[in-house]
């Protein structure tokens, strides 16, 4: 092996444990880095902005786009974390002390139903739903227990919070910064072409401020519009009913129908038949019409994924990333398809051009074969 062979297989293998290393010690703070990235890519624009108005002081312009998304986006986040603490807390007190019992609100709708659905339960031996009345019960308690148990460790962990938060925020102000530059850093390191670059990071941008943006809109649309429906039905706990309504509009087109839904059917099964219809289309042409509607304008088209591709990787996502899966999912989705699109594109090229030699190879043995004129 010559010198410059061993030379490169050393710095290789030197690269690959020095990267692997620089992972494992940045991991355990990844989320305020991976959220980082997210928010400087949403607040680039606005950046990009003031920067232009003081071309001569970056760190200025970095600060200040800092400071507005505190007052835009962090402010407002911590406010409702801590009315669903307290929603969370005034929920899990109610199971606790058995004054919301699953078992009274079943045993309503079940007396209203007509008489097939129960020959249908009796048929299939379903006549004695206390059993599953109490397991639900129970998984009510350890749910609202567990979200509780959460909210007191969250206040515990304030010191873990506070610096994570302390992370993102200096790892922001960076990403503002010398953003730009850090990117094309990244770029001429890959080894592709220019084209193939340009697209993956456009790709990439694009999925990110499509996915958090659309999400994000969608989700207080329509938590606040279920908030908003249910506190005028005088529904009790309607900020927490509302804040998870907006976390399961993650779940395209069924999420927050699984909160309004039961309680629109508990409306009609107990007589307050005004409720719920009210709720019901309110829920169909209202709530639903965000989704419907906003959903594919902010995600569907500018990540061009269809539904259920955006629906199967916001699932897997959060199933396998947690909350960050939400953007990890689809973000996944959309560099798979063009990582195939772009290697089907290299084929179909090399092909052409080994079509084209080919062609030029045989011209120029026709030529060499062909006799000479007399």
């Amino acid at each position: 092996m010559s010198t410059a062979k061993a030379n490169l297989s050393f710095f290789v293998v030197l690269l690959v444990f020095v990267t692997i290393g620089f992972i494992a010690t940045i991991l355990p703070w990844f989320g305020s880095l991976f959220w980082a990235v997210i928010f400087t890519v949403l607040f680039l624009p606005l950046h990009n902005r003031i920067y232009r108005m003081m071309p001569k002081f970056p760190n200025l312009a970095a600060l200040i786009t800092l400071i507005l998304w505190i007052f835009l986006a962090l402010i407002p986040l911590l406010l409702i974390t801590a009315a669903l603490v307290r929603e969370i807390n005034t929920f899990y007190e109610l199971v606790r002390d058995g004054q919301f019992n699953i078992a009274i609100y079943s045993n309503a709708i079940i007396d209203k139903m007509p008489d097939w659905v129960h020959n249908t339960l009796g048929y299939f031996e379903i006549t004695d739903l206390s059993d599953i009345q109490s397991k639900i019960q129970a998984s009510l308690a350890n749910i609202s227990r567990t979200a509780a148990n959460q909210a007191v460790a969250f206040g515990q962990n304030a010191v873990w919070f506070f610096a994570a938060l302390g992370v993102m925020l200096y790892a922001m102000f960076f990403f503002f910064r010398d953003g730009a530059r850090l990117v094309e850093r990244i770029k001429y390191t890959i080894p592709l072409t220019s084209e193939y670059r340009n697209t993956l990071f456009e790709r990439f941008t694009t999925v990110i401020k499509a996915t958090v943006k659309g999400n994000i809109l969608v989700a207080v649309a329509q938590g606040t519009l279920g908030g908003i429906i249910l506190a005028f039905l005088e529904v009790q706990g309607a900020v927490l009913w509302g804040v998870v309504m907006a976390f399961l509009s993650l779940l395209p087109a069924i999420g927050s129908a699984l909160i309004w839904l039961p309680v629109a059917v508990y409306f009609l099964a107990t007589g307050a038949i005004f409720k719920g219809i009210i709720l019901t289309l309110f829920g169909v042409f209202v709530i639903g019409l965000t989704d419907n509607v906003l959903r594919p304008i902010l995600v569907g088209k500018s990540t061009k994924l269809p539904d259920w591709v955006i629906l199967i990787s916001t699932l897997g996502g959060l199933s396998v990333f947690g909350i960050n899966g939400f953007v990890i999912g689809p973000l996944l989705a959309a560099l798979f398809i063009v990582c195939w699109q772009l290697f089907a594109e290299t084929l179909i090229e090399n092909d052409a051009n080994e079509l084209r030699a080919q062609k030029a190879q045989t011209m120029v043995r026709l030529k060499s074969t062909k006799p000479p004129i007399r």
